[in-house]
């Protein structure tokens, strides 16, 4: 039999009332969420090197460049930053004002991650949400909709993208003139076709389906019709309200879970 941590990440619950998910969280259990995050990693890395780059270009010094990709860790945010700084002096507070909003998904994002952290100790639910990205969030969330642990990969998976943003930027800073444009290559759709794949191998109920077609909808609108980034935020409100307001059918997937147990047996 597997042990703990690989069945935690590996199997459903067995059981015929509501599972419910252990909160330990192991060195072996992070470096499993390590492991599965570091493929998609990689690409990573290559738009660390285009912000070093356009950093460079900015005429930011190399410790400002490698300080804001160790505690920003926004790539689309950063961006933002550097096109208003170029030329001007910006005061801090529309910088901040910019990166939250450019970043208000995140709330959504915990709130979608609040029935399993909420079980955490303070320290270590937020130590873990400043670790959040695209990527481990909707690794984490398919995880656990599925009765299986996704604290390693929030972690482990984190610390690999944390890990090979701070690598690309600082290759940005020397050698990023290879990736200047990596729209040239597609590799601008790389996350995007992460995402799509990730919505797709989840839930396809009727409630999860309307839901997206909505979402996309109003992203499309809001892309066309909206200030810059405001797509991002719209999309993100709107698709937690209807699933705020929509709610989720558990009795069904209780059942569901229920035959499949029994059909292992």
């Amino acid at each position: 039999m597997a042990n703990h941590d690989d069945a935690q990440l590996a199997q459903l619950s067995s059981t015929h009332s509501t599972p419910t998910i252990s909160t330990k969280i192991s060195p072996r259990l992070v470096w499993l969420g390590f492991r599965q995050l570091l493929p998609i990693s990689f690409f990573v890395v290559l738009f660390g090197c285009a912000f070093g780059l356009a950093a460079v270009q900015a005429q930011l010094s190399n410790p400002e460049i490698v300080s804001m990709s160790a505690l920003v860790f926004a790539g689309a945010s950063q961006f933002a930053m550097l096109d208003m700084i170029q030329g001007t002096a910006i005061p801090p507070v529309p910088l901040i004002i910019t990166v939250f909003f450019i970043n208000a998904r995140h709330i959504l994002m915990g709130a979608a991650l609040y029935p399993w952290l909420r079980q955490l100790n303070p320290v270590k639910r937020y130590s873990i949400l400043l670790l959040l990205t695209d990527a481990n969030w909707a690794y984490a969330q398919q995880a656990f909709q599925n009765k299986m642990s996704g604290y390693g990969l929030l972690i482990g998976g984190g610390i690999a993208l944390w890990l090979t943003w701070l690598l690309g930027t600082v290759l940005g800073m020397y050698l990023g003139g290879i990736v200047a444009h990596p729209e040239r290559w597609g590799l601008d759709m790389v996350m995007a076709c992460f995402l799509l794949s990730m919505a797709t191998g989840g839930k396809q109920d009727i409630r999860m389906m309307t839901i997206w077609a909505v979402v996309f909808c109003a992203s499309i609108l809001a892309y066309l019709y909206l200030p810059k980034n405001m797509h991002v935020l719209v999309a993100s409100c709107i698709g937690g309200v209807i699933g705020m307001l929509w709610k989720e059918n558990t009795t069904q997937n209780d059942s569901t879970i229920n035959e499949h147990s029994e059909a292992q047996d």
